[in-house]
């Protein structure tokens, strides 16, 4: 081979090989430069399949969100009201207070009502028996015109 040849033969060698390295070094460029676009072409898709079920899954949560809020609502409610009730044994012990002297007073009334009865009766009392009976006289001598306190009725 000539000499001439030969160094022909090696710069288109070397012409071919920079044109491939300049070649793959484009393509990686374009690579390089189209990858951002790509990547979020891959989000959005995955976003549009994903979001529907995402939404559905918060709207599920805010529901059982209330739910939980209500029963902690009734929770609070059900322990201020038993506290309430362990405060109220004063009010139940004035209860029986007044309850016992509510008693007493009607036994007194009672034994004085007995006393009375066993005296004479009132006016108002003849009276009863008198519109009672139609106007007949229940029993001779008890209720007479005149009351025991001496006033004509």
């Amino acid at each position: 081979m000539k000499p001439e040849v030969a160094s022909g033969w090696k710069m288109e060698e070397q012409e071919m090989q920079l044109k491939v390295k300049k070649d793959k070094f484009t393509e990686s460029m374009y690579f390089l430069a189209n990858e951002p676009s790509l990547a979020l072409y891959r989000l959005q898709e995955h976003v549009r399949r994903s979001l529907p079920e995402l939404v559905q899954h918060k709207t599920d949560m805010q529901g059982v969100e209330e739910q939980c809020q209500g029963a902690i609502y009734t929770v609070e409610y059900a322990c201020s009201a038993v506290k309430s009730m362990s405060n109220s044994g004063a009010y139940f012990k004035n209860i029986e207070g007044l309850l016992r002297r509510a008693i007493s007073i009607k036994d007194q009334m009672s034994s004085l009502q007995s006393r009375r009865a066993k005296r004479a009766p009132l006016p108002f009392q003849c009276w009863m028996v008198y519109s009672v009976n139609n106007g007949r006289k229940a029993h001779s001598g008890s209720c007479e015109e005149k009351g025991s306190d001496g006033i004509r009725f």
